[in-house]
């Protein structure tokens, strides 16, 4: 089964795809360059060409690999308590948002009308910073007067979560097709 973004267990998926992909790419480059060898005696050939041109796409997977290496998943504990207190609520998980300065991991999000509230598990993630990213691409994309909270602290994150789960269970959900929009957004903008 295809894990997709947004989904819990992305990040280890597609750990797993990268690294197979780079083994892979670089066990058929090394095949290629050791034939035109064996065949020219020579390393000087139009396969070492074909291999030295395959190094890139191998070097693509692995760089991938290396940049997603030092991220987890959510805990599994975690995103059954999430989807039981909240199961109104629009959310993602395991993300890894990029911007121009940095690489932040985001364990879940939770969106609700005006209200985008994340959980980051690592303590290097700057919750400011990434708060400050997420509110002006939304502002970018015309998503103004947006609420934009990152969370370090699970248990408050999950207090907030359940408070929007309870505001949404009052409200009417005309705003589902927004949100949807919104969890698009975050998503683009994560690895």
């Amino acid at each position: 089964m295809r894990t997709e973004k947004g989904q819990p267990g992305y990040v280890k998926a597609r750990k797993q795809k990268y690294l197979l992909g780079a083994v892979v790419e670089f066990a058929i480059v090394i095949a290629i360059f050791v034939t035109g060898y064996i065949q020219t005696g020579s390393r000087l050939n139009l396969l070492t060409v074909v291999a030295v041109v395959g190094c890139l796409p191998a070097a693509k997977m692995l760089v991938e690999f290396i940049t997603m290496a030092p991220y987890k998943s959510i805990e599994e504990a975690k995103y059954q308590e999430l989807e039981e207190k909240a199961p109104l609520i629009l959310k993602a998980y395991d993300m890894i948002i990029t911007s121009s300065q940095k690489v932040m991991p985001l364990d879940a999000v939770v969106v609700s009308g005006h209200i985008v509230c994340g959980y980051a598990s690592n303590p290097k993630t700057d919750e400011a910073a990434l708060a400050r990213h997420i509110k002006d691409i939304l502002k970018d994309n015309h998503y103004d007067k947006m609420t934009v909270k990152i969370f370090h602290d699970y248990t408050a994150f999950l207090s907030r979560a359940e408070g929007m789960n309870n505001m949404a269970a009052v409200e009417q959900k005309e705003s589902l097709r927004r949100e949807k929009k919104i969890r698009k957004i975050i998503l683009n903008i994560s690895m």
